[in-house]
């Protein structure tokens, strides 16, 4: 991985890039298969998230890591990740449809992981401009 990061992206910039959104998914993963975003981590309604990881993986590729396709692929990765929880509301709704605090919290957590996602890719559109 360090030798691809070093090859496809030789500025700082890329690099700083590259690391937040590893960083993202790398947390992403930690997260939900620890304890879970929605409910808890039996919930089956966390496996939806597997869809970011797809996403990111199947963007990267098509791009091949190149900075502008990058920057791209972290940008629907974001969106991504925040339809999850909307999708997931609709599949599986809690006992009392509201914005309590739990369902609240759902979109707060999936909103700072879009953000890691965002920085990433706008370093990245940075990275792409320099060269």
């Amino acid at each position: 991985m360090a030798k691809l990061v070093a090859r496809k992206g030789g500025t700082v910039v890329y690099r700083v890039a590259f690391g937040f959104g590893l960083a993202g998914a790398f947390l992403l993963f930690w997260v939900n298969g620890a304890v879970g975003i929605i409910g808890n981590e039996a919930q089956p309604a966390n496996l939806l998230y597997g869809a970011v990881f797809a996403v990111g993986l199947v963007g990267s590729l098509i791009s091949r890591f190149k900075p502008r396709g990058m920057a791209r692929t972290l940008i629907a990765a974001a969106f991504t990740q925040m339809l999850v929880p909307i999708v997931a509301l609709f599949i599986w709704p809690p006992p009392a449809i509201s914005w309590s605090p739990s369902v609240f919290g759902v979109f707060v957590l999936s909103a700072f992981f879009a953000m890691l996602f965002i920085i990433s890719a706008l370093l990245f559109r940075r990275a792409s401009a320099a060269g």
